[in-house]
C-alpha cells in the first residue's frame, strides 16, 4: 500500500493506492455518515456497506446533473445529515463527481471520502478535488473544488469492471504518461499483456504513479490557473467528441489525444517516431474511437468548452513524450486542424 498526501491551501487529502476498500469504514465519524453510490456498485459491495443509508444513483453521465443533486440534497435533509455530516462515495468518477459536488454545496459544506471503484477514478477523477455536472449538452460546466479528505484505491476492484469500463480508464493513465511521465509510458508500452490481464501488483504500481504526478500538479495549482491545465490533454476534442457520440470518458479522450498529438506533430513541437508510438499504445488498446462528428458541430462544442476565454483557448499539445505544455491559441486554428484532419483521413 501507498499513501499520497495531497497538501492545498484549505486542507489535506490522502490517497491509498493498494488498500482494501473496506479500511474506509474506520476512517469514518461515528455517526452522521451516508453512502452515495451506483446501482452497479451497490449491487456487487451493497451487503458490505454495513449499517450506513445508502442512497443509489443510476450509472453513466445521464446522472450528472442538477435534478440527482437536488434529489440527494433533500435525502440528506430527511435523513438528518446536518453540518457534521460526511459523504463516503463509493463508485467511478461519476459517483465521485455527484458525491463531492453535493458535499461542497450541501449546508455550504461538510466532509467527505472516496472509495475508487474505477480505473478511470483511481488515476484521474477522485484526485484533485474537481467536482462537475453537465449543463445540457455542455460536459462539467458547473463544478466546485473539494478535496476528499481520502481517497481508497483498492486494485482488486477492478477486476469486476465490464471491459470497456477498464479500457476507458486506461486512456487517462496513457494521458499521465503523454504529459508528465516519459517512464509510465515506457512501462506501459512492455506491460501492455499484464495490464489487459488485469495483474493486481502491476495496476497498484501505475495507479500510484498517475496518483503521485497529479498531486503534485493539484497541489502547486488546485484551482487550475496554470499548470493544472495540462491535464486537459485530449480533452478539448475529447469532450466535444464523449458529449456528441455518448461514448465512455476515456475512448473520447483517446481520440482526443490522438488529434492533439498530430495537432502538436504540425507545429513542430513532437517527431514522427514520438507521435507514432503514442498513437501506436492508444491503438493497442483499441481506445480510438471513429471520428464521425462534423466541422459545424465541433464547433458548437467546442465554443461551450469552459476552456475557453474570448476567441482563444486554453489547448494541451505535447512537446515530447513525457512532456505537456499549454499554449492559448485561437479557437478558429483549433477548428481548423479537425477540418485538416478529417480530409487527411
Amino acid at each position: 500500500m501507498e499513501k499520497i498526501t495531497i497538501n492545498t491551501s484549505c486542507c489535506r487529502s490522502e490517497i491509498l493506492v493498494g488498500e482494501k476498500w473496506e479500511t474506509a469504514f474506520g476512517m469514518l465519524p461515528e455517526k452522521g455518515v451516508v453512502i452515495i453510490t451506483d446501482d452497479n456498485v451497490n449491487r456487487l459491495y451493497g451487503n458490505k456497506f454495513q449499517k450506513i443509508p445508502v442512497f443509489s444513483i443510476k450509472p453513466g453521465e445521464a446522472s450528472k446533473k442538477l435534478e440527482v443533486i437536488e434529489s440527494l440534497a433533500a435525502k440528506l435533509l430527511e435523513e438528518g445529515i446536518d453540518r457534521s455530516g460526511f459523504i463516503l462515495a463509493a463508485g467511478g468518477g461519476v459517483v465521485c463527481d455527484v458525491a463531492g459536488f453535493l458535499a461542497s454545496i450541501y449546508m455550504r459544506g461538510i466532509r467527505c471520502g472516496y472509495i475508487s471503484s474505477t480505473l478511470l477514478s483511481q488515476v484521474d477523477a477522485s484526485t484533485g478535488g474537481k467536482n462537475g455536472v453537465n449543463l445540457g449538452d455542455t460536459k462539467n460546466m458547473l463544478g466546485t473544488i473539494r478535496q476528499p479528505e481520502f481517497v481508497i484505491c483498492d486494485p482488486e476492484m477492478l477486476q469486476t469492471l465490464p471491459g470497456q469500463e477498464y479500457l476507458s480508464g486506461l486512456a487517462e493513465l496513457i494521458k499521465t504518461a503523454i504529459i508528465g511521465d516519459k517512464e509510465l509510458f515506457d512501462h506501459i508500452e512492455r506491460s501492455s499483456d499484464q495490464i489487459l490481464s488485469r495483474n493486481s501488483g502491476l495496476l497498484t504500481s501505475l495507479v500510484a504513479k498517475s496518483v503521485r504526478f497529479k498531486g503534485l500538479v493539484v497541489s502547486e495549482d488546485e484551482f487550475e490557473t496554470g499548470l493544472r491545465r495540462i491535464l486537459n490533454f485530449g480533452h478539448t476534442y475529447g469532450h466535444a467528441i464523449e458529449m456528441h457520440k455518448g461514448v465512455k470518458h476515456g475512448f473520447a479522450v483517446a481520440s482526443g489525444m490522438e488529434l492533439a498529438t498530430e495537432f502538436s506533430f504540425e507545429k513542430g513541437l513532437i517527431n514522427y517516431e514520438e507521435k507514432s508510438r503514442i498513437i501506436r499504445l492508444l491503438n493497442r488498446f483499441e481506445l480510438i474511437e471513429e471520428l464521425d462528428i462534423s466541422y459545424d458541430q465541433l464547433e458548437k462544442l467546442v465554443l461551450h468548452d469552459k476552456k475557453k476565454t474570448g476567441s482563444e483557448i486554453h489547448f494541451v499539445f505535447t512537446n515530447g513524450i513525457g512532456k505537456g505544455i499549454v499554449e492559448k491559441v485561437p479557437v478558429i486554428d483549433v477548428l481548423d486542424f479537425y477540418k485538416r484532419f478529417r480530409a487527411k483521413n
